[in-house]
């Protein structure tokens, strides 16, 4: 029997560093598969069908729902977004490895169905460092950011949840952090049995 394939699900308050560090590791990880979320919000410009989402109707996104298409999902700021089972399944079977940037929303729900992963969240140094940086992106306004670490603080209570946490404190580091956990989590004994000689016999 081949290996499964692993589901690594990256969550984070928002400012924290998960997408770029998710972007870092797929450039580390070529073998690495990317889930691509299904989302009803409009095509933004420089975007591409099937590479940054499935950009799908309303209509379609609610009968997915209906026929629990999704493993995930949630409505955010008017729009959906989700994660088809139908992706992470094929992943699973053919042996390949996903990683899932996704919110703690999103995973929270993951955690609680029947898909199995490994589940990272990705801390900053700091409420205060967080932030510095939310504020130093210059593109939301004070109310929203003030929403965004009211939903850190919430969030950061809940991490102890989570298999692994990554401080991104110095990017690099964060980077290698997880990068390490996939390396023992793909050498785990539970899933290098079934590729193992059968003369080896382990009990």
């Amino acid at each position: 029997m081949k290996r499964e394939g692993v589901l690594y699900v990256i969550s984070a308050p928002s400012g924290a560093g998960k997408t770029t560090i998710c972007k870092m590791i797929k450039s580390h990880e070529p073998e690495l598969r990317q889930s691509i979320s299904y989302t009803t919000r409009a095509m933004r410009a420089g975007e591409e069908e099937g590479v940054d989402y499935h950009f799908v109707t309303r209509e379609t996104f609610d009968r997915m729902v209906s026929e629990g298409a999704f493993a995930e999902w949630a409505e955010v700021h008017g729009n959906c977004y989700g994660t088809a089972r139908a992706t992470l399944e094929e992943a699973r079977l053919a042996g390949a490895d996903i990683l899932l940037d996704i919110d703690f929303q999103g995973a929270a729900q993951l955690r609680i169905s029947d898909v199995d992963g490994v589940f990272i969240f990705v801390l900053p140094p700091s409420l205060n460092e967080l932030r510095k940086r939310l504020e130093g992106r210059n593109t939301e306004s004070h109310d929203v950011i003030e929403q965004r670490m009211t939903n850190a603080t919430e969030e950061i209570a809940h991490a102890a949840q989570f298999d692994y946490l990554v401080v991104n404190d110095v990017f690099d580091k964060a980077v290698e952090e997880v990068r390490a956990i996939m390396l023992a989590e793909s050498v785990r004994t539970s899933r290098l049995m079934s590729d193992l000689p059968k003369e080896f016999s382990l009990k």
